[in-house]
């Protein structure tokens, strides 16, 4: 059974980086079906894809968020993380990792989420 779980802290004040990790178990994050997306809640609002890993280290990322964003990888912890930076209020979101399957946007195993406040 796949399992993701993600961490990190849950304020960050204005213009600093939001730093998250998932830590991927049951399943290798080097399997080549799979890319590891990271998405995001606001409040209120509906679900935001922020970027992708893929099995072999490649990455993608919105058009919006791109300037701001970094996703890598730990192999060796099997996890993913992502970095976005010089949050703002607008930052504030639940951040979701979730596995996505290769030649698909569908995403079989979410993590619960963590919550993340911008906040001075």
């Amino acid at each position: 059974q796949v399992q993701l779980q993600e961490s990190g802290p849950g304020l960050v004040k204005p213009s600093q980086t939001l730093s998250l990790t998932c830590t991927v178990s049951g399943g290798s994050i080097t399997t080549d079906a799979y890319y590891w997306n990271w998405i995001r809640q606001p409040p209120g609002k509906g679900l935001e894809w922020i970027g992708c890993i893929t099995y072999s280290g490649s990455t993608v990322y919105s058009p919006s968020l791109k300037s701001r964003t970094s996703i890598s990888r730990d192999t060796s912890k099997n996890h993913i993380t992502l970095q976005l930076s010089s949050v703002i209020p607008e930052d504030t979101a639940v951040y979701y990792c979730a596995r996505g399957l290769i030649g698909s946007d569908y995403q079989d195993y979410w993590g619960q989420g963590t919550q993340v406040t911008v906040s001075s």
